[in-house]
């Protein structure tokens, strides 16, 4: 049975997306890219573009799940609002086109592909590229949104293989 997962990895002015399919135990590229918004354009505009991209995206590519990555708290109070508020948006473009949407955190994200919740982003990009055999590196959102797909293929996939049995994150892990 074949999935086709769409990973998000949400922003205000660049939010990447990634598509994989899973067959099995196999991952393979489809696509990816970003949802750019424009400079300096007010939130509400930001936000259409966002969830316009997004709709062009589930069209194109007809995923089956979809996954995204939690908002961090910054140090930055404003920041932090409006990337939730530019996450906000894209769940709703994914809720409005019928997909069930699974969160993970950055850490949960690094320690599925990484196998450390600590990676820098430059080791994350280096194993989307070997996990999927790219001939090569994505745009850093993009490399993130592919990883988000990858943490929740393996993340599915360990459900299946436990009968569904719910697992409980401790430091950023899955125990």
């Amino acid at each position: 049975m074949s999935r086709r997962i769409l990973g998000i990895d949400p922003g205000s002015r660049i939010t990447g997306f990634g598509v994989i399919d899973v067959v099995g135990q196999e991952r393979h590229y489809v696509a990816s890219g970003c949802v750019r918004t424009p400079p300096g354009a007010p939130l509400a505009e930001r936000i259409r573009v966002l969830m316009a991209g997004l709709r062009d995206v589930i069209t194109t590519y007809q995923p089956t799940e979809s996954a995204i990555e939690q908002v961090f708290v910054n140090v930055n109070p404003a920041a932090t609002l409006m990337l939730g508020q530019a996450r906000g948006a894209c769940i709703a473009a994914l809720v409005d086109a019928g997909l069930p949407v699974a969160e993970y955190t950055a850490l949960q994200v690094k320690q599925a592909v990484v196998g450390q919740g600590k990676a820098p982003k430059e080791q994350v990009q280096f194993m989307v590229v070997n996990m999927l055999r790219l001939s090569g590196t994505p745009q850093a959102d993009a490399a993130d949104a592919l990883a988000v797909a990858l943490a929740h293929a393996g993340h599915a996939g360990l459900l299946a293989a436990t009968g569904g049995a719910p697992r409980k994150v401790r430091r950023g892990r899955f125990v």
